[in-house]
């Protein structure tokens, strides 16, 4: 496990107050006193615990970089990371993270500029908070929690962090839960100097729109390029893999094979409810590649043993269900003495996998219609009285009443925050501190911020904020290392990311075909119904398991009880969600309890007792 802090202060201080950063630091999950870095100036503290620190102090200049960084240039034998760092910041400035690849996490404080300057790898594999102080000074770590607890920040709960929460199920960068608190967005820098804080990108992932007619060229470099993300990610490690039997976790899993010259080991989760178990594909490709499979079947008891985990292991409240299939598959691993884990991730959100692709393609559709035989002949006969009797036509309005909508907000119609008046849901107290239009504009910055035209790149740059470095390398990064390991992405290895651009939107998705070129490219290396199955997803069956489980339903109950006294939520919306889930639909409605259990875990966790 590593996590880092930091703090600078235009005013020097003869003795620095490093217990100021350091006590909140050690009181981290997996945090070794044993295993800590310190370095201090009259302004400054860089503290790192953990493995895969380099920390480093030049004529008065600190330095800290994490993770697994690879120079491009500056980097001198028996150089350090942290040393390479301070020499690219010499030359660069602002420039330096350019050089840098691989995931990483960087600070720089130089005192005589009164400069802290942070930096992020491309995409956000690694985690950055900071907070101003009131006296111009800059605290900063890889956890939102440890900033908050600063002496000179002391922030309290950010109401709209909370409801950002219940929206997303997790709290999206750049926002936090903590007031004041602020997250950094993958590639992008973060410059204070003289109490002035400066944000930009130093990358962007360039995409092609023009259709290309090199499929077999494109095809064998994408294949060498695979293989060579998963040899870096292997590296000399004990190296192990997740396997659900997808397409991304199937393919590394092969060629983890390959380049270990040796079966791979790999660890699936399996659920005994029917619609959620996927043990099937995985065998399926533990046969074909002649792997070394390990299984685990999870159950309603390893829930309640991962819950109080979950809300300790996260420095915000976090509801991606699937952490909990993470977690038990590495500590399986870890049990069996592996290092590392292998993460599939990343596939669909750079080669076009995700279902709601094809689907906004055919709204796309409706734009494409002449604007005035939209407007003067579709949209009133939709509009006319009675269209909703008959199903043709009452679908007809759904999709013209949709498509008008412009992307990517359309993508969030179905959000359950919009299934009822916000007024029904929540206190009007607590309305009254938050902006219910803050979650859209969130939405839209990475969106018309990809450098691209075409939709299907726009979803994807959108998908690599909000679905991977917000959410999914969240869940796995936190699961691998409560479990005492480190996980990788060989699917987002940078050269594989560059590339990815460069494939067409057409190729992406073809018609509403997903994954086009990565399926087509890898058909016959791996097996055809893996190839063609439907997309399924690590998913829990916590709302069947609720109803059923006496244990599960009791801390629900409790936890639900606790929240109702907390202001936000109505005390009736709660019992409208308990009820639809023992009468409705337990999977759906289990998720949305599932998002309240998390958020009332983590807060009586880090201290925030109702």
């Amino acid at each position: 496990m590593q996590n880092f802090c930091g703090w600078f202060t235009p005013v020097p201080e003869s003795t620095p107050a490093q217990t100021d950063m350091l006590t909140p630091l050690l009181a981290t999950p997996g945090a070794d006193p044993a295993r800590t870095q310190l370095l201090h100036n009259a302004n400054g503290v860089l503290a790192a615990t953990g493995l895969n620190a380099s920390l480093a102090q030049q004529d008065g200049v600190l330095a800290l970089i994490v993770g697994r960084p690879r120079f491009s240039q500056g980097q001198q034998a028996h150089d350090t990371p942290a040393q390479t760092v301070l020499r690219l910041w010499r030359q660069y400035r602002q420039e330096l993270p350019r050089y840098i690849h691989g995931n990483f996490a960087l600070a720089v404080l130089e005192p005589h500029t009164q400069t802290t300057f942070l930096a992020l790898d491309r995409v956000g594999i690694q985690t950055l908070a900071f907070a101003s102080t009131p006296n111009a000074g800059l605290v900063f770590a890889n956890r939102a929690d440890v900033v908050a607890a600063h002496p000179d920040i002391s922030a309290a709960i950010d109401p709209q962090g909370i409801f950002n929460y219940l929206y997303f199920f997790v709290v999206p960068a750049p926002g936090s839960i903590f007031q004041g608190v602020s997250k950094m967005l993958p590639g992008e820098w973060v410059c204070a100097r003289a109490g002035v804080v400066t944000r930009a990108f130093y990358w962007h992932l360039n995409y092609r729109d023009a259709p290309r007619a090199d499929f077999n060229a494109q095809a064998a470099h994408f294949k060498q390029l695979l293989r060579d993300g998963v040899a870096r990610a292997t590296g000399t490690d004990k190296v192990a893999a997740f396997l659900s039997g997808g397409t991304d976790s199937s393919t590394v899993a092969g060629i983890l094979t390959e380049v270990q010259g040796k079966p791979a080991r790999t660890y699936s989760i399996g659920f005994a409810a029917d619609g959620f178990d996927e043990m099937e594909y995985a065998r399926l490709a533990a046969h074909h590649f002649g792997l070394d499979a390990q299984e685990y079947y999870l159950t309603p008891d390893d829930v309640l043993t991962a819950i109080p985990l979950i809300a300790q292991q996260y420095d915000e409240p976090f509801a991606n269900e699937s952490a909990v299939a993470a977690y038990f598959c590495a500590r399986c691993a870890q049990a069996d003495g592996y290092d590392v884990m292998l993460g599939g991730d990343g596939g669909d959100e750079i080669f076009g996998g995700n279902e709601r692709y094809a689907k906004q393609r055919i709204f796309e559709y409706y734009q494409a219609i002449p604007r005035l035989l939209r407007e003067n002949l579709i949209e009133p006969i939709t509009g006319l009285p009675g269209m909703a009797q008959f199903t043709p036509t009452r679908k007809l309005q759904s999709y013209v009443r949709q498509a008008r909508i412009p992307l990517p907000a359309r993508m969030e119609t179905y959000n359950f925050i919009y299934r009822q008046p916000l007024t029904e849901m929540f206190h009007p107290e607590f309305l009254a501190t938050i902006n219910p239009g803050a979650p859209l504009l969130l939405l839209k910055d990475p969106y018309e911020r990809a450098a691209t035209t075409h939709f299907i790149n726009q979803m994807l740059h959108l998908d690599i904020k909000f679905t991977l470095a917000d959410n999914d390398l969240r869940k796995v990064t936190g699961m691998v290392e409560a479990a005492g390991m480190t996980v990788r992405y060989p699917l987002l290895d940078d050269a594989l990311l560059d590339f990815s651009g460069e494939v067409p939107p057409n190729w992406k998705v073809k018609g509403h075909y997903l994954r086009w070129f990565f399926k087509t490219a890898l058909r016959g290396y791996l097996p055809d119904a893996i190839i063609d199955k439907e997309k399924h997803g690590f998913g829990l069956p916590f709302g069947l398991w609720l109803r059923e489980h006496t244990a599960l339903r009791e801390r629900m109950a409790d936890r639900l009880a606790d929240i109702s006294r907390r202001g936000w939520l109505r005390p009736a919306y709660i019992e409208q969600m308990r009820h639809a889930h023992q009468t409705e639909h337990a999977t759906y409605f289990g998720r949305m309890l599932w998002l309240l259990l998390t958020l009332e875990e983590w807060l009586e966790a880090h201290g925030q007792r109702g």
